[in-house]
């Protein structure tokens, strides 16, 4: 348990130097007028070591960790295991390079994530002004795919991810992490459902999202920026189910049902097999 904690923790760190490492191009985020988060990113090239620092921290920091997991990992009886979509992927312990690549992977889906949930932000918030400081921050780390349509944004987690499983299986069938599977229609329909797992990541986004548009609907934290975009983003989310009568009086139950919703949509996704039962079980 202390260390997938640990491992948890170590993965936010990594993303952390990446957004840094993002944030320190020379095409940083322009300041915006008015705004106070923007305003302290600074416009300025890569200056010898400065920004290749971060890039190198965290390689350090992956082979370190490995490394750290290979000494306490047999000592601790700890399994390291990365669920990938569908797909469950178990690592041996007492192997150095499986651990390395247990730690590489796992920073790289906390990655997918990230740009995941900045894929959904950038489609509901498509219309936003760039005068929102937050929104200009997120198609800043989104800029490679923020010019794109949006139904093509929406397939990128089903195409990136199955084409990810395809590129590292045979990585991990070396290493003897998965089954010999050579490429075939199996090893294809395997990738697309590692592809439409992606989409499981967009559940926690909405939900704390909704949450705390909930929250700050009764309780005044004050007018910070930070704020205003969760209550736009909130509206953006809910917008297709705005025809549903849900307000009784002055107080409108939509973000609950559309938490309920989303519960019961990534539950269908993770089991469609069972969805006759599930669909019983909610209502």
């Amino acid at each position: 348990m202390a260390l997938t904690i640990a491992h948890f923790i170590l993965n936010v760190i990594a993303l952390l130097l990446w957004v840094n490492w993002i944030s320190f191009t020379r095409d940083a985020v322009p300041r915006t007028p008015g705004t106070q988060l923007i305003a302290t990113l600074k416009k300025a090239g890569p200056k010898g070591f400065g920004r290749w620092k971060f890039l190198i921290g965290i390689a350090a920091l992956l082979g370190l960790r490995a490394l750290i997991y290979w000494q306490l990992g047999p000592a601790l009886k700890w399994t390291p295991r990365l669920n990938w979509g569908f797909v469950s992927l178990t690592f041996r312990g007492d192997e150095f390079m499986q651990l390395l690549a247990f730690s590489v992977l796992g920073f790289l889906l906390v990655l997918g994530a990230f740009y995941f949930w900045l894929l959904l932000i950038s489609v509901a918030n498509r219309t936003m002004s760039d005068a929102d400081p937050i929104q200009t921050l997120v198609r800043h780390y989104f800029k490679w795919f923020e010019s794109w349509p949006s139904p093509l944004k929406l397939v990128l987690p089903l195409i990136l991810g199955a084409l990810t499983w395809l590129a590292v299986h045979p990585l991990l069938d070396l290493m003897l992490v998965t089954t010999g599977e050579k490429f075939s229609l199996h090893l294809v329909v395997q990738s697309l459902l590692v592809g439409l797992g992606g989409y499981l990541v967009w559940k926690y986004l909405v939900v704390t999202i909704l949450l705390l548009h909930v929250l700050s609907s009764y309780v005044y934290f004050g007018d910070h920026a930070v704020w205003k975009f969760v209550a736009a983003t909130a509206q953006n989310l809910m917008r297709p189910l705005r025809w549903i009568p849900t307000k009784i009086g002055r107080v409108d139950f939509l973000p609950l049902i559309t938490i309920a919703l989303v519960f019961f949509l990534a539950e269908i996704v993770a089991n469609p097999a069972n969805w006759p039962a599930t669909l019983r079980k909610w209502l």
